[in-house]
């Protein structure tokens, strides 16, 4: 081959990249589709205008996914758009793939995950400082963002600022608040047949009451923490069988029992914890186990204790000193003999329809 059709050939290869490249970024560089809520199935249903009642209303106050707000404040300033649009950021950023563009608890991954990332978008979380049945506080959820959840895909942001760890925060609440609206909304308008306009005013007042309220929520132990000994150990054992901990969580805190299985306030499958595993959901914390004793676990079928315990507080700090005992004996290098597990299927039907529902806003048996 000659200079002149070596040129000539490397001058065609050449067209031809650029060609590609071109192509390549063309298509990359395609403006996106703007960012959206999706409204929920629900919402969906109805007819379509009750449909676009429904949503005119959400939107009147929760606003857009380009200019969000939260439902508990009716006059945002220009630092509450920008201090919730930074929070966008983070969450677009980091939760998006698991938790997506709604809150609905389904990103791209959601559906190789177990446990499933959490929907918020019924309002409901489960790992909360406050009452059984309350909305979180803000602290909750950065909380549980900077440790993380162990034993799930949710990691710990504690290297985020807490900037940063606030504003993404208050953005998963506008997801919730948004979410629970809609819900009430759309309950309102399927029951009715009609969205009276007269009715929006109230249940939005009630998503605000309920979050307002939380805020001052937070619960106290009901005695001072005492030293966790070995005696509050055997006491909490003691405890643990009395107060029928074992019908869930197994003698020996495993889990592994014949019956422990049920739904939770999202429609999955869920069990009581194998505390001997070490990973305690809720944090590790003496206060976080004692709020998870006293409140129970929203949207579980986990119950609180409060009713029944009030009255014997130090047994509340002795089931503390228990399970603490027994979610660190792995690390101690104990021994834990193996078990036999249920398959972990549906749960059985319920022919006389008594099962226990776990929503949250019923106060759980205890």
């Amino acid at each position: 081959m000659d200079r002149r059709t070596m040129i000539g050939a490397w001058a065609s290869k050449g067209f031809a990249f650029i060609v590609g490249l071109c192509l390549t970024f063309s298509i990359g560089c395609e403006r996106a589709e703007p960012l959206h809520w999706q409204v929920s199935a629900a919402t969906k249903a109805l007819t379509p205008e009750l449909s676009e009642k429904v949503t005119t209303a959400v939107r009147e106050h929760s606003g857009t996914a380009l200019k969000p707000r939260l439902v508990t404040v009716k006059a945002p300033t220009f630092d509450d758009e920008q201090h919730l649009k930074n929070g966008q950021r983070v969450y677009l950023k980091r939760c998006v793939q698991c938790h997506g563009v709604s809150g609905d608890g389904n990103g791209p991954v959601a559906g190789n995950l177990y446990p499933r990332p959490r929907d918020y978008t019924r309002g409901i979380f489960k790992f909360t400082s406050t009452a059984y049945g309350s909305k979180p506080r803000r602290e909750d959820l950065v909380g549980t963002l900077k440790r993380g959840i162990t034993g799930t895909s949710m990691p710990a942001f504690n290297l985020l600022s807490h900037k940063d760890l606030e504003s993404v925060a208050d953005y998963v609440i506008v997801l919730a608040q948004r979410g629970e609206l809609e819900y009430q909304l759309t309950a309102e308008a399927a029951d009715m047949e009609e969205l009276d306009p007269e009715s929006v005013p109230d249940l939005v007042d009630d998503v605000r009451t309920r979050w307002n309220d939380a805020k001052a929520g937070l619960t106290q132990p009901l005695s001072p923490q005492p030293e966790l000994t070995e005696e509050r150990v055997k006491l909490g054992r003691e405890a643990f069988v009395a107060k029928r901990c074992v019908g869930c969580h197994g003698e020996d805190g495993r889990g592994h029992t014949k019956d422990n299985i049920g739904r939770d306030s999202w429609g999955h499958t869920t069990r009581a914890a194998d505390l001997t595993s070490g990973m305690l959901h809720g944090g590790h914390d003496p206060v976080d186990i004692y709020r998870r004793i006293l409140n129970g676990i929203n949207g579980t079928p986990m119950p609180g204790f409060r009713s029944s315990l009030e009255s014997e507080p130090e047994t509340i700090w002795n089931l503390v000193a228990y399970v603490l005992h027994v979610s660190g004996a792995r690390s101690r290098g104990e021994s834990i003999p193996a078990g036999l597990m249920k398959p972990y299927g549906e749960p059985p039907a319920d022919p006389a329809g008594t099962e226990r529902s776990t929503d949250a806003d019923e106060e759980p048996a205890k």
